[in-house]
């Protein structure tokens, strides 16, 4: 998760320029086909790390102690809120050369 921590994406809404999102494949369409599976690939990575650090705060049992997991639950919750939006860091990885990619048919 520390790659996602250090991600300068933007948290709310950027316009790029359509030159640089067409990047190597010089095709709008296929670029942002790639970049939507990216997405789809982080959202899925966030969400699993996200649900592993909740497990460690489920009880059967009611105490005391539960209030102050809240707390730290909370806390969990509130930092994975705070991430960018997975499409972002896709983006953001596209432009900088950092994701993979290969046409099947070539």
């Amino acid at each position: 998760m520390t790659k996602y921590r250090e991600s300068e994406a933007p948290t709310s809404t950027s316009t790029y320029d359509r030159n640089q999102v067409e990047g190597s494949t010089q095709n709008i369409y296929e670029a942002i086909s790639i970049i939507s599976k990216r997405s789809n690939q982080i959202n899925l990575d966030i969400k699993k790390e996200l649900h592993e650090k909740l497990d460690e705060f489920a009880t059967h049992n009611d105490s005391l102690e539960e209030i102050f997991e809240n707390k730290e639950q909370i806390e969990v919750s509130k930092f994975y809120e705070s991430l960018p939006k997975p499409h972002a860091l896709a983006v953001e990885e596209w432009l900088n050369d950092r994701v993979y990619h290969r046409n099947t048919e070539e």
